[in-house]
């Protein structure tokens, strides 16, 4: 084992899940910077694991999201996405035509960010923006 593949097997050890090659490839894949969809988590795992099925790796990554290993965000109009970039309670900047989607720091910086006008009796744990544009290659395009 080199140390990149000992890296991944004790995050899923502290994160309470057991050590399996699917587990390791889709982790390896989102510790990459970027947010991805479950299709292309497959395409990339299945060059180095072709017996690993579509499915097994939606199973990874409910599980991932699940131990706070990964964070799921759904744009509109997306598939489902997913990042390995948790507990910072950060944003998305998704641009309207290409679907780009860009990480973005609170702009507060504690979490929650947003302050509703009312609770209704809710204890507010988290806020999630999401900034709707165009990214700068889709400006300079319509240009």
């Amino acid at each position: 084992m080199n140390r990149a593949s000992d890296t991944l097997a004790e995050r899923l050890h502290a994160a309470g899940l057991k050590v399996t090659a699917p587990r390791k490839a889709v982790l390896e894949v989102l510790t990459q910077p970027g947010h991805r969809s479950a299709d292309s988590v497959f395409d990339q795992i299945s060059v180095t694991l072709p017996t690993t099925s579509r499915q097994a790796v939606y199973g990874v990554l409910g599980a991932f999201v699940t131990a706070g290993l990964a964070r799921k965000i759904e744009p509109a109009g997306s598939p489902a996405l997913y990042e390995s970039r948790t507990g910072d309670n950060h944003h998305h900047l998704v641009c309207t035509n290409c679907h780009r989607v860009t990480d973005v720091d609170c702009a507060i910086g504690l979490s929650p960010c947003l302050e509703p006008s009312h609770r209704a009796g809710f204890l507010v744990l988290q806020a999630e923006v999401t900034y709707w544009g165009l990214c700068p290659d889709c400006q300079h395009q319509s240009t």
